[in-house]
C-alpha cells in the first residue's frame, strides 16, 4: 500500500477518506481526486479472474498524449449492477443510454457467474428490468 499511496500523492492526487487503510482493507477501493480540477479517480484492488479479465479489457484513452485505461462500458455496468446502491442504478441507466451497441451478452453472461457464484438471480434479474423499463 505505501507504493501506491507515495505514487497517489507525486501524481497530484489527494486520497479522500481519512482512515483511508481500514477504507481499502475493507472495500479494496482507494478513492483520490485530482487537487486542480476535482475529478475523483478510483484505484480498485484486484484478485479473482473476472477482476483481472476487467482490466486487460480496459480501453486506452490518451489524455495530453499519455495514455490512460478506462473500464469498458460493459465491465462499469457490471462492477454498478454487482454494487446495487440507487445512484449505481442510475448510473448504469446512464450507461446504456449512451451506450447503445453494449455487449448485452457479455454483461449478462459475467452477471450470470455472479448470480450461480451467489446462489442468487438478483444482479440479472436486474438488468433484465432495466433493459425492460428503457424499452
Amino acid at each position: 500500500m505505501g507504493n501506491v499511496v507515495v505514487t497517489v500523492r507525486r501524481i497530484g492526487l489527494e486520497i479522500i477518506p481519512d482512515a483511508f487503510e481500514s477504507f481499502v482493507k475493507k472495500t479494496l477501493v482507494l478513492p483520490t481526486k485530482d487537487k486542480n480540477t476535482g475529478i475523483r479517480v478510483d484505484f480498485i484492488f484486484s484478485f479473482t479472474p473476472y477482476e483481472r479479465q476487467a482490466i486487460e479489457r480496459a480501453k486506452p484513452v490518451f489524455l495530453k498524449g499519455i495514455a490512460v485505461k478506462f473500464a469498458s462500458a460493459e465491465d462499469v455496468v457490471i462492477h454498478k449492477i454487482f454494487a446495487g446502491r440507487p445512484r449505481d442504478v442510475e448510473d448504469v441507466r446512464s450507461i446504456m443510454l449512451k451506450n447503445p451497441d453494449l455487449d448485452l451478452e457479455y454483461t449478462t453472461k459475467r452477471l450470470k457467474e455472479f448470480d450461480r457464484s451467489m446462489e442468487s438471480d438478483g444482479f440479472t434479474k436486474l438488468l433484465d428490468n432495466l433493459l425492460k423499463e428503457m424499452g
